[in-house]
């Protein structure tokens, strides 16, 4: 990953997750069978990366790791699955980690065949080349011209040893031995291009599909054509055939319908039509199964099942994205497990983080559905709603009527949706008394109880109806909200007050329940559109001069401005909490900014413009579309597992080029990069001693170090033994004895003054402590820090002997008493170490009381720290009766 300005990562705050809503594109699908589990396996294509399911229950077993750029073509055999991107293949072991890669070729490569232990592969220059798999070596090349036999298709028919059969763009078929390497046979062809070639049950029969939309079965051994199909769809895009019992041929075209045809009768027996929506990728029936899997480039991916009476197929398991690029996204509930989507396709999905079972599809918009139902499929295209432009949910009574409101392109009534259902809800919501065609409805949003929808409208209008009954409740202002077109609405949590904008430029507050204009105020420029943070109550806005401000409902003051996109700003996100705003603009760039810094924290660049953005109510992951891009992409929270740092960003700062996530999950040595990296400039502050000078500092001492210094006398009384231990006697290894001719044992030594004293005599120890020294040095040039340094490293009894040897009775002078209270002193006027000075002062009069009134140097020295004493403490106690009296008022007020 790229860096930016001062050597950090692209972006500090989110890593790409993975893709959601990616199932296929215009790449034929490759399935597989399983011996091991008896299975069949469809592999699909998704950009950079394929996707592998289980037909049975159409589950997601597998997604394979990311290649360099998209894949342009697949294959796959009982081991390996083949993907090409470029000028380059490589083969997949276990559906996911590249085993091997081919390079060789100078152009794109567009068709493999697997042919045992080699591969081939032909690229658009027609030049063909045969492969050994494991070695990766090249066992033949051949050079077509491409002016006289371009290469479009690709078979190896069954039962012909080391033969392929290759169709061309001018319509002539070439059968190759790749072992020999000779030309075994030219057919002639039709004079039209092959697109599709496919082996049919029969020996020697092949199926070819043609650019005009004939299926050709031809028997290449007597090179004789059996029958001929013409479907008039366009070229046959894929062909496949029946082999569980009934002779039917399934030919696909770009219309994305699906024609099957007896090949007993030689007639058309049925149409699936649009069974896609877009040109039909590729289509196969299962070995042996009445079941037919088919894609397209409309991002679905489906299977049907063959078992009526009349031989149609209907649709028995799905995966479906969208098929457009979308244009709305927001999540729905609080679980941040759900994504609702819309799209210019018309449809409106939701989408599991979690897993792809819970997917489910609302369906398009319909405007009569009672209609549709009478007549049937034909009707419902001529019906569909335009797409959702902008859509707004709330689940709170999801269970009893509708929870979605959304808003077409060019219509002025608001349709709503029912998510439980999964369908489009009732009632379709416009007033009654416009009847002008060109008037839209601009903006929506649904209150927080799920009640009342707020439909804003290109005139100007801002209406609210109730979601139950649909009924219309009422509008603001006496003819018209705004005298522009409204930009944006939103309801604040407790349905009290109502901020409309419109592109005049005024922002207005209106009394929800009583449609009262309370406050109005002007902006810079024209506003884009508008968020609100219910739980804050703050409001952000994107204004066409590509800032964004930040208003406070309640005051009604704008308190943060933003400026730096190089475009329009296309969504905005606050994080759950608030603290977070989340910006996309047209500018390709994802911008994080601190409210309560009012800073930018966080900006990279994508290489398509974000169109969207939606913070999870968890705040676990970003979501964002993009323009020309049909899935939604996830960014997952660094800060939530990693320390990462809150710094501004310089105002030269060059945010890098991050890619879009894949549909699988990021490595973790890829995150583990992303993790330990913006920790490195993470800075370590360092406490100072004292934050200021005023302050009351108190020491990092523990209370056992200073809390029972008076205690201490009564300490040791507890503490005392009631008699001394006995010590046992012991006898000696070697056993003493008397000299003599008789050996005789020496009887015990016994004391002879059982009245010597233990106590020792302090005279002997008449030395001066270091700590006297450094008081006395302290005298000298009044720097007291090393004295209180060593005071502070001795334990209770140690500070007790310190003090108690300061007298001159036990080895001091009354000089070093006097440098003892001027320490003190120096202590409370620099309001450093508090607790030791109270601590080592009381001490100091309890063992020194009797003798200091005698002296009148220490007598003086104890008048200006009985003042100063006195005048701390009476500042800390007012400080602390303030504080004790708001806590009383806190508990026993009725707020």
């Amino acid at each position: 990953m790229e860096r930016g300005a001062g050597g950090r990562t692209s972006s500090a705050l989110f890593a790409g997750f993975r893709a959601l809503g990616l199932f296929s594109t215009d790449i034929a699908h490759v399935v597989r069978f399983s011996a091991l589990k008896r299975r069949f396996y469809v592999t699909t294509c998704v950009g950079k990366s394929f996707h592998t399911y289980d037909v049975q229950k159409l589950s997601l077993v597998a997604v394979s790791n990311s290649l360099p750029q998209d894949i342009r073509c697949m294959a796959a055999d009982g081991r390996l699955v083949f993907a090409a991107y470029g000028n380059v293949f490589s083969a997949f072991a276990r559906n996911k980690e590249v085993v091997h890669t081919f390079k060789g070729h100078k152009a794109e490569i567009h068709l493999l065949q697997p042919f045992g232990d080699h591969i081939i592969s032909v690229d658009t220059d027609s030049i063909l080349i045969i492969w050994h798999i494991y070695s990766e070596e090249e066992y033949l090349q051949l050079t077509f011209d491409k002016s006289v036999f371009k290469i479009s298709a690709i078979l190896h028919p069954s039962t012909y040893l080391n033969k392929i059969l290759l169709g061309s763009e001018q319509g002539s078929l070439q059968l190759w031995n790749v072992k020999s390497n000779k030309l075994l046979y030219t057919f002639q062809g039709w004079k039209i291009g092959v697109t599709a070639l496919q082996q049919a049950p029969a020996v020697d029969v092949v199926a070819i599909g043609l650019m005009s939309g004939q299926v050709i079965i031809h028997n290449i051994k007597f090179d004789e054509t059996l029958m001929k199909f013409r479907q008039d769809w366009g070229p046959i895009t894929s062909i496949s055939f029946r082999t569980d019992g009934h002779p039917i041929m399934a030919a696909g075209s770009p219309c994305g319908h699906i024609g099957l045809w007896d090949l007993e009768d030689k007639k058309l027996i049925n149409q699936m039509r649009n069974a896609h929506s877009t040109a039909i990728a590729g289509l196969t029936f299962l070995h042996r199964e009445p079941l037919l899997v088919t894609n397209g480039a409309d991002n679905a991916l489906r299977i049907w099942i063959f078992d009526g009476p009349t031989g149609e197929g209907r649709l028995l398991r799905f995966r479906m994205g969208h098929s457009a690029p979308l244009t709305k996204i927001r999540y729905y509930g609080q679980n941040g497990q759900q994504i609702l989507s819309a799209s210019q396709d018309g449809t409106l999905q939701s989408f599991s983080t979690i897993h792809e079972k819970f997917n489910k599809s609302l369906g398009h918009g319909l405007i009569n559905k009672k209609r549709v139902k009478r007549k049937g499929l034909q009707s419902a295209m001529s019906v569909r709603l335009p797409p959702i432009t902008k859509f707004a949910a709330e689940e709170a009574r999801e269970s009893d009527w509708d929870s979605i409101i959304a808003c077409h392109q060019g219509k002025l009534s608001c349709s709503t949706w029912n998510y439980q259902r999964s369908t489009i809800g009732a009632y379709f919501l416009k007033p009654k008394e416009l009847k002008k065609d060109d008037i839209t409805a601009t903006a929506v949003d649904i209150t927080s109880c799920g009640n009342f929808a707020v439909i804003g409208l290109s005139s100007g209008t801002v209406d609210v109806y109730n979601m139950q009954s649909g009924i219309h409740r009422g509008s603001f202002g006496e003819d018209q909200a705004h005298k522009g077109c409204v930009r944006g609405v939103a309801v604040d949590g407790l349905n009290q007050l109502t901020i409309t904008t419109g592109s005049e430029g005024l922002l207005k507050f209106w009394n929800f329940k009583s449609k009262i204009l309370i406050h109005s105020m002007s902006l810079d420029s024209s506003p884009n559109m508008m968020l609100l943070h219910r739980d804050s109550g703050i409001l952000g806005l994107a204004l066409d001069d590509f800032s964004i401000s930040v208003l406070d409902i309640e005051t009604r003051k704008i308190v943060r401005e933003f400026s730096g996109h190089q475009g329009q700003i296309n969504d905005l996100a606050f994080s759950p909490d608030g603290r977070w705003l989340i910006s996309a603009s047209m500018d390709c760039s994802i911008r994080t900014w601190d409210l309560p810094s009012g800073c930018l924290i966080d900006s990279f660049l994508l290489d398509s413009a974000p169109l969207n953005v939606a913070m999870s109510p968890t705040g676990d992951f970003l979501a964002t579309s993009h323009v020309d891009h049909l899935g939604i992409y996830l960014w997952s929270n660094i800060s939530l597992y990693s320390v990462v740092s809150l710094r501004p960003l310089p105002t030269d700062y060059v945010p890098s080029v991050v890619m879009l996530p894949g549909t699988c999950q990021t490595q973790d040595v890829e995150l583990s990069e992303e993790t330990i990296e913006p920790s490195d400039e993470m800075i370590e502050y360092d406490s100072p001693e004292q934050l200021n000078e005023q302050l009351v500092t108190l020491s990092l001492l523990p209370e056992s170090r200073w809390k029972n210094l008076l205690n201490l006398d009564v300490i040791k009384k507890k503490n005392k033994p009631k008699e001394p231990p006995k010590v046992p006697k012991s006898a000696p290894f070697f056993i003493p004895t008397v000299p003599g001719l008789v050996p005789r044992y020496a009887a015990p030594e016994q004391n002879n003054d059982p009245h010597q004293s233990k106590v020792v005599n302090l005279g002997i120890l008449a030395q001066k402590s270091d700590f006297c020294l450094k008081l006395e040095e302290g005298l000298v040039n009044n720097k007291y820090e090393a004295a209180l340094n060593l005071l502070k490293e001795l334990g209770p009894s140690g500070i007790e002997t310190e003090l108690r040897s300061l007298c001159p009775d036990c080895g001091g002078s009354v000089e070093v008493m006097q440098s003892f209270l001027k320490m003190i002193g120096m202590m409370l006027d620099r309001k450093r170490d508090f607790e030791l000075a109270q601590a080592y002062l009381a001490l100091f009069l309890k063992l020194h009381l009797k003798m200091l009134p005698s002296e009148p140097v220490l007598l003086e020295e104890m008048t200006k720290l009985s003042s100063q004493v006195e005048e701390n403490w009476i500042h800390l106690q007012s400080l602390f009766n303030q504080s004790m009296c708001i806590l009383n008022y806190i508990k026993s007020a009725l707020l």
